[in-house]
């Protein structure tokens, strides 16, 4: 883990940050057994219980390879309505919001490219964080930080675990216009939300991105102003900025850079 000082993130006069080794010391326990059986009466599921309703957080331990959820935290009846018994990949999908649904997607398959990746290599590890406004059980909306932990292991058998930390960020200091991303092999971002943490991400505007969207295509400024009913002006405006932001010379190496990291 990282040893540098991140600055906690505060609920009104509350810090509320713990140190995320318990979550290692959950694996190193139950990654035996494939994370089967976990005692509830455990002291460290008991600990790490508590810890994550404190906080708002519930986790979800998946095998990545298998596409299959292998244990729940009772955290998720309260934020999602989700029975930790029956969860699925299915009862999640259900609960994102409609224009989330598209990033979403897309998250899922880059999960699937990393798993593919670690398969290969038969080691490593890698993390893909990003926010997703999920449904809760009023079936209004919250905004949830998932931190997705992916690791290669030989045993019990060969595959790709994934341990899924939910945590709802309603209340904290991230962007609106914007959203957190990460995804690559610095581990040390594995950790409680700090606000040097939620600055990974990506600036753009849903404009910006819906025009870098149809550019991907292969369809013309003038093309895509005649499809999003803007004028040429405002197309091109809008790709300055976005070159800006990236601080690059040509579209097209804005667009490889978000194809890479699985966000078009």
């Amino acid at each position: 883990m990282s040893k540098k000082n991140h600055k906690p993130l505060v609920f009104g006069n509350l810090a509320t940050s713990y140190n995320y080794s318990i979550y290692h010391d959950f694996i190193e326990s139950y990654l035996p057994s494939g994370f089967l059986n976990i005692n509830e009466e455990d002291p460290l599921i008991q600990k790490l219980g508590e810890k994550m309703t404190e906080n708002d957080q519930m986790l979800i331990m998946m095998d990545l390879t298998k596409i299959e959820i292998i244990y729940t935290s009772k955290q998720s009846m309260e934020m999602l309505g989700v029975d930790p018994a029956t969860n699925t990949p299915l009862e999640m999908l259900n609960r994102v919001h409609p224009d989330d649904l598209e990033r979403f997607g897309m998250g899922r398959s880059k999960l699937l490219d990393l798993d593919k990746d670690l398969l290969l290599a038969h080691k490593g590890s890698a993390l893909l964080s990003t926010n997703i406004r999920m449904q809760k059980p009023d079936q209004s909306y919250a905004d949830h930080l998932f931190q997705c932990y992916m690791f290669y292991s030989p045993t019990p058998h060969k595959t790709v675990y994934y341990m899924q930390v939910n945590t709802n960020i309603d209340t904290y200091p991230i962007k609106k216009d914007s959203f957190h991303y990460y995804v690559g092999n610095d581990i040390s971002l594995f950790r409680f939300p700090d606000e040097e943490l939620l600055s990974y991400g990506h600036q753009l505007t849903a404009r910006e991105f819906e025009i870098l969207k149809l550019v991907a295509t292969g369809l013309t400024s003038s093309e895509v102003a005649e499809n999003l009913f803007l004028s040429l002006h405002t197309v091109n405006t809008h790709r300055r900025n976005i070159l800006e932001k990236y601080k690059k010379n040509h579209i097209s190496d804005v667009i490889f850079e978000l194809m890479s990291q699985g966000l078009l």
